[in-house]
């Protein structure tokens, strides 16, 4: 049985937060597929008539139950995903946003199975999602210069 990510026609669009609390920042381990096990920004699926920033605000809050304030773009990650015969199984473009925290303390959802703030510099000792050192960077360094 397949979903409407599985070989889709067309890119997906999806949206992430880099939560910044007290220097810190909000991890979530992945639950399911896709990136089941891995370390990531919490975020999903834009739907038809949201903004970018609607969608990163409901998605943080479907997930971990968090209040967040979106900052900034804080880059972009393309995920593509090939199956046994060459064919396009996913493809993914994500924005990840740097986002303040607002209020709340994460509560998982069925998509996460952890939940943590911290220090970006112990990101190197998790395995995350690709280049997701170097969002939490952009995203902290656009926090700071918001404030």
């Amino acid at each position: 049985m397949t979903d409407k990510r599985t070989y889709p026609a067309a890119p997906i669009l999806a949206v992430s937060a880099a939560i910044i609390r007290d220097g810190k920042v909000l991890i979530v381990r992945r639950a399911r597929p896709p990136a089941a096990g891995l370390y990531t920004l919490p975020g999903g699926g834009v739907e038809v008539g949201e903004t970018l920033l609607e969608a990163v605000v409901r998605e943080v809050r479907e997930e971990t139950a968090l209040a967040v304030e979106p900052v900034a773009l804080a880059g972009y990650r393309e995920a593509i995903a090939r199956d046994g015969d060459g064919r396009i199984a996913r493809h993914f473009v994500i924005l990840p946003f740097a986002a303040r925290w607002i209020a709340g303390e994460p509560v998982l959802s069925e998509e996460l199975s952890e939940a943590m703030w911290l220090d970006p510099a112990m990101l190197a000792g998790f395995d995350t999602t690709a280049g997701l050192a170097e969002i939490v960077a952009n995203a902290v360094a656009l926090v700071a210069r918001a404030q």
